[in-house]
């Protein structure tokens, strides 16, 4: 079966939409209706009190712990991309002092770092999503000897620069036949189109508030649970 991930909130503000949850108590009601809506994962950008994003281990922790409450049985992964602590060394600390500890964690590969963030994830007992941008990230992670360690690829074209669709191809061919679950995502105006792109690839994929605020009729996205009954409308057409 297709997992379709939901991903709340990502580095979105409530200046783009009302419903972006920033608190652990908003992060939880947006994931429980998300599941509820047929999610089987779920996606956080973890905040501070002062809605920045955060790696803190208290702040990992608070988060973690209340969407669990609201998602029992669901698995629940957090971000570690390099825009929330830039400095590796600090980003490493962190991570190391993370007691209560995620489900899985995504590391965008061809930031200053990632090898480093997933053998440290993976001697934490952390699932690692490797984020794929582009060829050179997936030539990046073949070539790291951690790609056969990691939970699933996240093929992530429309992140870069450029046509995603092409990018895709590229990023396809650089990875060859190295055999780990594939999840497909896009970003803004490729969201659904990558949706799309995954159900008739048979990869897993995702949505919600981080890749896209509006349906694929070009409506606004009351929330991240309509998106997941879009998404899942999408899937079931090419898997049905």
């Amino acid at each position: 079966m297709v997992l379709i991930k939901v991903a709340i909130n990502g580095s979105r503000t409530l200046e783009e939409h009302p419903s972006v949850p920033v608190t652990p108590q908003q992060q939880a009601a947006e994931a429980a209706a998300a599941v509820a809506a047929g999610a089987g994962a779920v996606h956080v950008h973890v905040r501070e009190a002062g809605r920045r994003e955060s790696l803190s281990p208290n702040d990992v922790a608070r988060a973690l712990e209340v969407i669990r409450a609201a998602c029992p049985g669901i698995s629940v992964g957090v971000s570690t991309a390099a825009w929330i602590v830039p400095d590796v060394s600090q980003r490493l600390a962190l991570i190391r002092a993370w007691d209560v500890l995620p489900d899985f964690a995504s590391v965008n590969i061809h930031e200053e770092g990632a090898t480093q963030v997933i053998s440290l994830l993976l001697d934490k007992g952390v699932g690692v999503e490797a984020g794929i941008w582009n060829a050179q990230a997936a030539e990046t992670l073949l070539n790291s000897d951690l790609a056969g360690e990691c939970l699933r690829i996240l093929l992530e074209p429309a992140e870069e620069a450029g046509d995603a669709r092409a990018n895709l191809e590229r990023i396809e061919a650089a990875l060859g036949h190295l055999s780990r679950p594939r999840l497909l995502h896009g970003l803004g105006a490729a969201a659904w189109h990558m949706v799309e792109l995954a159900a008739q690839r048979n990869y897993d994929t995702r949505t919600g508030f981080e890749d896209t605020l509006t349906l694929p009729d070009g409506s606004r996205a009351g929330n991240n649970a309509a998106l997941i009954v879009a998404a899942r409308r999408m899937v079931g057409g090419f898997t049905s």
